[in-house]
């Protein structure tokens, strides 16, 4: 991975834990800005990292070839038109969008019509070094940058590459908000584990070691689906041929697809509010 001068603008948890992998990774840390309007986050990444730290966006972006772009997204025009303003233009910079809901076309406007925009969306895994990040390029985007941007989320996880934007979208149903798809699985084990007499403390430990090793057992057999996996622990007649046949006929698989159609729907409406 080229060591290019990258700066975060925004200090929030994604940007932690970008800096947090790069870093891990043999990144040089002198090489790494944040910005942030507020002294404490800065403060810790400093600390923690060694990486160099600012209030000022401006400063940020001016010394940086690749700018990481991680405010909430109803600050990012406010934000980005400034640095236009301030530098004159943002010309031989690449820009990587960590913010949801924004579409490549609008943070060109934004930009002050820079096309050298990468957009991705990581999900919240990618705290401890597990996420799922998808990513999307505009036509005329370098292989260079491509490469950039992939090896800079790969710090935090696996990555998968949308041929169109409207991808993004279904990263975020079937990554971005899935992780709370499985905590509120978990979350029915685990109440009902309780009420067949386990503390809440057993009922967690039940689920939680369980979902990590159902994870590790899809991640382990490339070479089976996912149906051949949950085939092998389905005895016919037993107990687990039961509970699911139960799933099946309260018809949890279509109402898994009505959910993520739900969420994509959404985030091609939250497209429109920026």
């Amino acid at each position: 991975m080229q060591h290019k001068i990258l700066a975060f603008i925004g200090a929030g948890n994604m940007s932690r834990s970008i800096i947090a992998g790069l870093v891990q990774a043999g990144y040089p840390a002198d090489r790494i800005l944040a910005a942030n309007p507020s002294r404490p986050k800065l403060d810790a990444l400093a600390s923690e990292f060694g990486i160099r730290i600012t209030q000022d966006n401006t400063e940020a972006a001016r010394a940086a070839d690749v700018i990481v772009l991680a405010v909430k997204p109803q600050l990012m025009a406010g934000m980005l038109s400034a640095l236009v303003v301030e530098l004159g233009s943002l010309e031989g910079k690449l820009l990587i969008s960590i913010a949801a809901g924004i579409k490549v076309a609008r943070l060109q406007e934004m930009a002050g019509g820079h096309g050298r925009i990468i957009r991705t969306m990581p999900n919240t895994p990618s705290l401890l070094g597990l996420g799922m990040t998808g990513l999307y390029a505009p036509a005329g985007i370098s292989q260079e940058d491509r490469d950039f941007a992939e090896q800079m989320m790969q710090s935090v996880g696996k990555t998968l590459w949308t041929p169109e934007e409207s991808g993004i979208n279904g990263v975020i149903a079937a990554a971005g908000s899935a992780p709370a798809y499985f905590f509120l699985f978990m979350q029915a084990i685990a109440e009902e584990a309780e009420a067949m007499g386990f503390s809440p403390e057993q009922a967690r430990l039940l689920v939680q070691q369980t979902a990590l090793g159902a994870a590790a057992m899809v991640e382990q057999n490339p070479q089976l689906s996912l149906q051949t996996l949950r085939e092998q622990v389905t005895s016919k007649g037993g107990t687990t041929a039961e509970a699911v046949k139960t799933f099946q006929e309260q018809g949890l698989m279509p109402l898994t697809a009505r959910a993520m159609q739900a969420a994509v729907t959404r985030a091609a409406e939250m497209e429109t509010l920026f």
